[in-house]
């Protein structure tokens, strides 16, 4: 074991985590609180389960969390698909200034390979009077 030991804060990022054990080279990371006090312990395995999850339990998730709440009543539903942790979003949307904010949340739920939006305008033109 190093002296210091490398430890993580209860609040550090997966990535931060990641990071500190790819550049000290070490398989497990202490988790510890303010006061130094062992909360944890994160391990190689622990990183990699999070980029382990079913590309089922990601299209739920990004249904869930950010094409409900971005898109409540769009012109005609937003299909979220994923294969191989690459999600695809199509369909028609009132506002396309909305699609650069889609493709980053969808970006940083854990798991999430890539992105590709293809999200159109649905509004429709104005009725001639």
């Amino acid at each position: 074991m190093t002296s210091p030991a490398v430890t993580v804060h209860p609040d550090a990022t997966l990535a931060e985590a990641a990071r500190i054990m790819a550049q000290r080279r070490v398989k497990r990371l202490p988790v510890v609180n303010s006061e130094g006090m062992l909360e944890g312990m994160v391990s190689r395995g622990d990183l990699l389960k999070v980029f382990l999850r079913s590309d089922d339990e990601l299209a739920e998730e990004i249904r869930r969390e950010i094409v409900s709440s971005l898109f409540p009543a769009p012109p005609e539903p937003v299909q979220v698909s994923v294969r191989d942790g690459v999600v695809t979003l199509t369909g028609r949307i009132r506002d396309t200034s909305l699609v650069p904010v889609a493709a980053r949340l969808v970006r940083a739920v854990e798991g999430v390979v890539d992105v590709d939006c293809d999200l159109t305008s649905g509004a429709t033109p104005a009725e001639p009077r």
